[in-house]
């Protein structure tokens, strides 16, 4: 397969896991805001510098500051073209690669992503208001998980195949981390200190339902949801798809059906090994925030390897 063929392919299934997981991450926060009672103070701009764009916000919206509100953080992260991480931009990036390589893939994800495009540019506004947002993002991630079905379901499992399942292993292993990093983050702010912890529990269930994961957490754990046990769910389970270290391993699990590049595998092992021993308490009784941003490092770092090892080699 030629490198440029590989490497579209990995950047699309990275970009509609991305879109995918940036409603999810708008739907934490809108979530929680009509969750959480009037006498709370919800931030909306931690968010923003979850994604990593704070620098890139403060250009767009200089006169937002840190108490920047919901419609200009949701416009942002959902439809501003200046943001490269935007839903918007991520599904116009993965329409514009399709659209140079719609031979490899079957006409039916063209249709999808068509439609996902033509939806946010005709419904996109509306997602500003709290009235329709919700529907907005589900709307998204309903066509997205159709996308991953069809991929799923009527691709050959050939070597671009596995270009698709590792981009979308990447990039699901490094937005559960960016979710986590938004439940963890000063989105709430209790006016009583006694309030604290009933709030944060709250957070992390809002966390586990915007990945889809409130009912299997219930069905493996049993226990009433709490940080440390959200962390462990999110970060080490084994067998649910969006966890941290399924993803890795999924990853890894790709890499024998590709030609070896010792690089990728020697930093794949490397985020492996420091998501299976993280100690869940530990980071639940300090801030995981850091913690999330060392995984989003390594994650860099391999998608770099990556790239020298399979596309610009």
């Amino acid at each position: 397969m030629l490198s440029r063929v590989a490497d579209n392919l990995y950047w699309f299934s990275r970009y509609v896991r991305r879109a995918e997981n940036t409603a999810r991450l708008v739907g934490v926060g809108s979530q929680l805001q009509l969750d959480m009672p009037r006498s709370v103070r919800f931030a909306w701009r931690p968010m923003i510098d979850t994604v990593g764009a704070g620098d890139c916000f403060e250009q767009c919206y200089p006169d937002a500051g840190d108490a920047a509100g919901d419609v200009d953080v949701i416009r942002f992260l959902l439809l501003d073209e200046r943001n490269p991480s935007s839903l918007r931009t991520s599904v116009d990036s993965a329409r514009e690669i399709l659209r140079g390589i719609r031979d490899t893939l079957p006409q039916d994800v063209w249709e999808a992503i068509n439609d996902l495009h033509l939806y946010i540019g005709a419904q996109g506004e509306r997602s500003l208001g709290r009235r329709y947002r919700m529907e907005f993002l589900q709307r998204i991630v309903d066509g997205c998980l159709k996308v991953s079905g069809l991929l799923s379901a009527n691709v050959s499992r050939d070597i671009g195949y596995q270009f698709l399942r590792l981009g979308t292993a990447l990039e699901q292993a490094d937005m559960t981390t960016r979710i986590i990093d938004a439940g963890a983050s000063g989105l709430v702010t209790p006016r009583h200190e006694e309030d604290r912890e009933a709030f944060q529990n709250m957070q992390w269930m809002s966390v586990l339902r915007s990945l889809a994961a409130y009912q299997m957490f219930r069905r493996h754990v049993r226990q009433r949801v709490t940080a440390e046990l959200a962390l462990r769910f999110l970060l080490q389970n084994n067998e649910f798809p969006r966890s941290v270290h399924f993803c890795l391993t999924r990853a890894q699990s790709v890499l024998p059906t590709m030609p070896p590049r010792p690089g990728v595998d020697r930093h794949l092992n490397r985020v492996i090994g420091m998501t299976r021993n993280a100690d869940p308490a530990v980071l639940a009784e300090r801030n995981p925030a850091a913690f999330m941003d060392e995984i989003q490092t390594h994650l860099g770092a391999l998608h770099d390897a990556i790239a020298a090892g399979y596309f610009h080699g």
